[in-house]
């Protein structure tokens, strides 16, 4: 029992101290982050592990090994966005692969890519014809940046002389059922404002919506907990109740 009560107080500290660091670090999404990026936080997150479930050792040299990662990570973010040549020898750069439909095997093996994976890579951007690339750049990441040639880029309204309207956010304003009275404000709209589109929707009680969005041209979207959208689609063959 006393051991189960020393893990949890380390499981506490662990989460807690894991939670902090990660937020003073910055946020990354996976598909962002460099080779060493991953491995450096597969350690700092084993580290945190073995602070929570390791009773031979003292807690206190898991922390400090834990802060330790933690601050070099930190201060190595902190010198390349300082330094722009130690930044490229950390992080690496980027890499033309693909030049005018032609592949740079050199570039390639000097970034340890393998045709088959650069093949793999065109496909998952949606690229069949090797011949329709003008540049391809493989990022510090890993993935694969893509300018197709002219002939092959896709016709916006600008090309077409169509006006368009800017892009804008839209704003949540109803969640499960509750009012978010700020983003209303943020929007210049008041409750008045929202109860007569929901009665123009059809919708008396704001406690029936699950979801509310102002869109980008002012309009209401909603989203009701009762969806009268006849038979639901199913995409499975499978007739099994699971």
């Amino acid at each position: 029992m006393d051991e189960a009560l020393v893990v949890i107080v380390r499981v506490i500290i662990s989460f807690f101290t894991l939670l902090i660091f990660t937020r003073i670090l910055g946020k990354q999404e996976v598909g962002q982050l460099t080779f060493f990026d991953y491995i450096n936080g597969i350690t700092i997150g084993s580290i945190a592990a073995t602070l929570a479930t390791d009773l031979s050792s003292k807690a206190w040299a898991h922390w400090v090994g834990l802060a330790g990662y933690a601050l070099l990570t930190g201060v190595l973010q902190y010198i390349t966005i300082k330094n722009r040549y130690l930044g490229k020898v950390m992080d690496g750069e980027p890499t033309v692969v693909i030049e005018n439909g032609r592949i740079l095997e050199k570039n390639l093996r000097k970034m340890r890519i393998k045709l088959s994976e650069l093949m793999m890579l065109l496909r998952d951007r949606g690229i069949f014809d090797i011949t329709e690339v003008e540049y391809a750049i493989l990022e510090i990441n890993g993935n694969l940046t893509v300018l197709p040639k002219p002939e092959y880029l896709p016709v916006t309204p600008k090309d077409l002389r169509i006006p368009s309207t800017p892009n804008g956010l839209s704003t949540e304003v109803i969640q499960d059922g509750i009012i978010i009275e700020q983003n209303l404000k943020q929007r210049h709209k008041d409750e008045n404002w929202l109860y007569q589109q929901l009665k123009s929707k059809g919708i008396d009680d704001v406690k029936n919506v699950s979801y509310a969005l102002i869109l980008p041209n002012g309009q209401l979207y909603t989203d009701q907990y009762e969806d009268h959208v006849g038979k639901d689609s199913d995409l499975s063959d499978y007739d099994g109740p699971y």
